[in-house]
């Protein structure tokens, strides 16, 4: 009669040794991080706030964000316009990514592990969404990253983007110490390629500034480009405290807010408005326009490895957070092989995006890979104030909290019903919403996702006593 409760009790064994693991210790341990989604202990947490600077920072650098900045002049608007839009895109989409990255501290867990509070057992929905979204940034990335390989060393493409892939995903698997050194020291370096191609563009070349819309026109034309920017910013989300996680429970949480904040709303912004004032330059071969507007030779070459070390950043910390995903969702895959699996996954859709019209697949990739997130933030951040206002002020006991999650379905519930209530709003060359086509192209599925979730969740969630 034993037997069976004894193979439970295995099976748990199993995957608790799954699920934990070997953590580092110290800034500079370089060694795998074999630790999933079990909390960080108190006792082995270190770093200060300072540090979620240049890990928010670093990342964002890349060609990505600077092909994003093109869209703004894409649709017509002037250089100023299409600035103010971005400005706010990324305002908007920063903030809830800097205040979820305050929790890391606080419990020791990763994004969506600490999603599981709100969604019990169906937080296997945005679990998946995010592994799969994980895997779409690394193509949206790695097709820049691998492209400028490719110019740099003049390799197939192909060749350049599994280059970059088998890099990443092997910084992925080295996991959060290796990826937080990597971006400090990165932080500095890519600053400067930004500053030099800064310069060649202030010299070399000159915005538009005028608008080629107006009216109704230029009207969706700023809020599209406003809902691009915030989903570059809000995409970050779901990954916010899995990057300060190991940091003390004493940590200042004003100061991670801030750092947080700072390090992802200057870095979008300045690449965004390089992508705005050389839009000409920049088109669905960025990394040559990169080449070819720092007359190549040395300077050239250092651009591209920026190109390249801007994507490898980016995209070691999307496999790192799409295994402690795929791990969420119950998938009993040691973190390191998981974080290898979302690498080898970004190959085949990297060549789907190169293989025809660029611009357009990179846009509803872009967009789509972050429809489900405005509905997530929500509910997430419903369930953490109805759980601070019940702790009055003593500290998270996430194992007390963990073992009475809330029941799946009223997450569920405005998680499908923020997606439902966007998709008219939506704008992309696949699909335009009904609501979109009369607002002339302005795409405003995201706060729309946002507070259609918050209006069906608030009323909802059960209260539990803490």
């Amino acid at each position: 009669m034993s037997l069976p409760y004894a193979h439970e009790e295995t099976a748990v064994a199993e995957a608790q040794r799954v699920f934990d693991g070997r953590m580092p210790t110290a800034p500079g341990d370089l060694r795998v991080e074999a630790r999933g989604i079990t909390p960080v202990p108190e006792d082995a947490r270190y770093g200060s706030p300072r540090r979620l600077f240049t890990v928010w920072f670093a990342p964002n650098l890349t060609m990505t964000g600077v092909f994003t900045g093109t869209v703004g002049a894409a649709l017509g608007l002037d250089f100023a316009t299409a600035l103010l839009a971005v400005v706010l895109g990324t305002l908007l989409g920063a903030v809830p990514t800097a205040y979820l990255g305050t929790w890391g501290s606080q419990t020791g867990a990763g994004q969506l592990p600490l999603a599981k509070l709100a969604f019990g057992r169906g937080v296997v929905l945005p679990g998946a969404l995010q592994w799969l979204s994980s895997i779409a940034w690394d193509a949206l990335i790695g097709l820049f990253g691998g492209d400028a390989l490719a110019q740099l060393f003049g390799w197939p493409f192909w060749l350049g983007v599994l280059v970059m892939l088998a890099a990443q995903g092997a910084l992925g698997v080295l996991g959060y110490e290796a990826i937080h050194r990597l971006q400090t020291v990165m932080t500095f370096a890519l600053a400067a390629s930004l500053a030099a191609l800064a310069m060649k563009l202030v010299h070399g070349t000159h915005p538009a500034t005028a608008a080629a819309v107006h009216g109704a026109d230029r009207a969706g034309a700023f809020v599209l480009t406003c809902t691009i920017a915030l989903s570059l910013a809000l995409s970050w989300a779901p990954y916010a405290s899995d990057f300060s996680r190991y940091l003390p429970r004493t940590a200042s949480r004003p100061r991670m807010f801030w750092c947080t904040l700072l390090g992802v709303g200057v870095s979008f912004v300045a690449v965004q408005a390089l992508g705005l004032w050389g839009a000409a330059q920049f088109t669905d071969q960025t990394a040559r326009g990169v080449d070819r507007l720092l007359g190549g030779g040395a300077l050239g070459a250092f651009g591209l490895l920026a190109v390249a070390l801007a994507a490898l950043c980016s995209n070691a910390m999307n496999d790192y957070s799409g295994s402690l995903a795929l791990q969420t969702v119950g998938v009993r895959l040691p973190r390191p092989v998981a974080a290898a699996l979302a690498a080898v996954l970004g190959f085949p859709l990297v060549l789907w995006m190169h293989a025809a019209d660029t611009t357009a697949r990179f846009q509803n990739v872009l967009l789509f890979v972050g429809y489900w997130i405005p509905a997530f933030v929500a509910i997430v951040i419903v369930d953490w104030v109805v759980r601070a206002r019940a702790r009055d002020g003593r500290p998270v006991d996430l194992a007390a909290e963990t073992a009475a999650p809330q029941p799946w379905w009223p997450a569920v519930a405005a998680f499908v019903a923020g997606f439902a209530a966007a998709v008219p709003f939506m704008s992309t060359s696949l699909y335009v919403g009904p609501v979109a086509r009369a607002l002339h192209g302005a795409d405003l599925a995201y706060p729309v996702a946002f507070l259609a979730a918050l209006l069906v969740y608030a009323p909802l969630r059960v209260p539990r006593r803490v």
